[in-house]
């Protein structure tokens, strides 16, 4: 096992650790116990739930809330935190807790599991993610307890901290009803708590600390002193946020399924809550079949770009996209640099934002085909569907609870795969295993477009 462990590339240790939890978790959820009527449910919907835990997606085929006791449901929650965080991330953790300091093919795994650039400070870092995840979760807690604890009693106090960590690791389970958020849709205090918990979670530590250093130094501050990357994120998610708050509002005006018959600030709310937990959390405030087409169009192209990278959420993540049209802009233009901030964008980086979108679009055509071919249903329903596990959203159109058991098969491969597939392929790219071929090829050209 351990000659077996040291043969593999950090990127396949990642994948390994991943499915390691999966099937663990798979097999505690098929337990007796863990059924709140105490008769074990069936592994493919085990199987099925600790893949959308761990991948902190949200797709459930059963009522997470009626379905789990609540040993099950504290298992979902571990499942869904050291998902969130990265099973790496955990174990270096416990490792830094009780040695302090971690060997070199673990900070390897590490960087290449938040997408560093760097080895420095490895151990700093992963004290200072695990210490302001608690922080957020806690705040995020404490937020919900205002209105959880009156409803619930004692039981809000558990219904608060499981919603929390759930919505800062993006994950969009919840254990207070059947239909996720939609009691809650006009309730200011779960809606903005939610809010900024999925940003917090899906913006990625790397920003957060450079914020937080930012605040920190009374010398440098303004925006044009982050870094790069945190400059991207940033004005990316806020425009996606914005953008897609406008054209939910604008789509889903009349619509009386959704926020037809609301108020005009209660419109704003209900669509900004939309464009957010589009963003790869997966908690629902409005019926998804329910909304316009225009809607579902703009919510899947949200999802399947997600969060920022080395955060909670997925998706091909707010950088590549920015790369990918800063790029065609660049074509475009007839430049030969891609440029953005009065800096130039590594050639490796364009190469490896083209890969990891191309295995994403290829994820969620081959799910939609085999969906389509294996279960049926309506093709915007299936397309929706696919989309959400790729980006590891948990969003449906009330298709999840009509999969058969080769569909349950097919979403559980999508969600493992939109979770470790294109990070894993991004972080390929940094990682050299082999010696670089020293002798090139001849050029030739080539017609394209």
């Amino acid at each position: 096992m351990g000659r077996f462990i040291k043969n593999l590339s950090s990127i396949q240790i990642i994948m390994w650790a991943f499915l390691f939890v999966i099937i663990f978790g798979s097999l505690l959820l098929s337990l007796p116990i863990s059924s709140a009527t105490g008769k074990s449910v069936s592994y493919v919907d085990a199987l099925f739930t600790a893949t959308t835990a761990t991948c902190v997606t949200g797709l459930v085929t059963l009522p997470t809330v009626s379905t789990w006791s609540v040993f099950g449901q504290v298992v979902i929650l571990l499942l869904i935190q050291i998902g969130g965080l990265g099973v790496i991330t955990v174990i270096a953790g416990f490792v830094t807790i009780f040695q302090n300091k971690i060997d070199i093919n673990d900070k390897i795994i590490i960087s290449d599991s938040f997408n560093l650039n760097s080895l420095g400070g490895i151990v700093k870092f992963v004290k200072k993610v695990i210490l302001l995840t608690f922080i957020i979760e806690l705040a995020g807690a404490l937020l919900y307890m205002t209105v959880f604890v009156p409803e619930f009693g004692i039981k809000g106090i558990w219904v608060s901290i499981f919603t929390s960590v759930s919505a800062f690791c993006n994950a969009g389970i919840d254990i207070i009803s059947e239909n996720s958020l939609y009691e809650y849709v006009l309730d200011p205090v779960v809606n903005i708590t939610t809010i900024m918990l999925i940003i917090s979670g899906g913006i990625g530590f790397v920003v957060v600390f450079d914020l937080i250093r930012l605040a920190g130094n009374k010398k440098r501050r303004g925006l044009k002193f982050l870094s790069l990357h945190s400059k991207i994120a940033l004005s990316v998610t806020g425009f996606l946020i914005l953008f897609g708050t406008v054209l939910i509002f604008v789509f889903e005006y009349n619509n009386p399924d959704t926020i037809g018959g609301y108020t005009f600030i209660e419109k704003i709310m209900v669509s900004l809550f939309q464009s957010v937990t589009l963003r790869t959390a997966g908690f629902a405030s409005i019926a998804q079949e329910c909304i316009t087409d225009a809607s579902a169009f703009i919510s899947m192209l949200l999802m399947f770009i997600g969060g920022s990278p080395g955060g909670t959420a997925g998706g091909i993540k707010t950088v590549t996209f920015f790369v990918l049209i800063a790029s065609t802009a660049s074509v475009i233009k007839n430049k030969r640099t891609v440029d953005v901030f009065n800096r130039r964008i590594p050639t490796e980086i364009l190469k490896r934002s083209v890969a990891v979108f191309i295995v994403s679009l290829l994820t969620v055509l081959g799910a939609t085909i085999l969906l389509i071919v294996f279960n049926g249903g309506e093709f915007l329903d299936i397309l929706y569907e696919t989309v959400s596990a790729t980006a590891t959203v948990g969003l449906s159109r009330n298709f999840t609870s009509t999969l058969n058991t080769m569909g349950k098969i097919i979403i559980t491969l999508t969600m493992y795969l939109g979770r470790v597939g294109p990070i894993s392929l991004a972080f390929a790219f940094s990682v050299n295993k082999g010696k670089e071929n020293l002798i090139e090829n001849p050029v030739e050209e080539i017609s394209v477009g």
